[in-house]
């Protein structure tokens, strides 16, 4: 998943089997591809292999984006990243699934509703969705 940092939107996501970068890189695309602001962006990171993957930091160049990444392997350094996978698996992501197909469509159903329906304390009980519109119209909004 790629989120906004400073909304908490999930702006881009892929389901694959593996954390490849061919596969994390499909998340940054759709996230780019949605990108509300033409100012630039700065992508966080833990230090994944996937991330430090040549195919990664290419895509990110290739779009302007500055790379941060943590200078270990702390969680509490990409705390919103590990904060937002904890919420859709403990909130969201609550039966097995009995096939690939059907899981997709549990995932896209629940970043849609983490993001247009779910309310969050640190935004003053607004939703991602609502917070990313409002300061993409400021052009504020960046994302991790």
């Amino acid at each position: 998943m790629v989120t906004d940092v400073f909304s908490r939107k999930i702006v881009g996501y892929h389901l694959s089997d593996d954390m490849s970068a061919e596969n994390v890189v499909k998340a940054l695309k759709m996230a780019v591809k949605n990108r509300k602001t033409n100012l630039q962006l700065i992508h966080h990171s833990d230090r994944g292999l996937q991330y430090c993957s040549q195919i990664y930091q290419n895509e990110l160049n290739k779009n302007n984006i500055i790379a941060s990444m943590t200078d270990g392997y702390d969680c509490y350094q990409n705390a919103l990243a590990e904060r937002i996978n904890g919420i859709l698996k403990q909130e969201f992501l609550i039966y097995k699934c009995k096939s690939g197909n059907e899981l997709n469509e549990l995932i896209r159903e629940s970043v849609e509703c983490y993001n247009t329906k779910r309310p969050h304390l640190s935004l003053n009980m607004k939703t991602p969705n609502f917070v990313y519109e409002k300061t993409s119209e400021d052009s504020l909004t960046g994302f991790n």
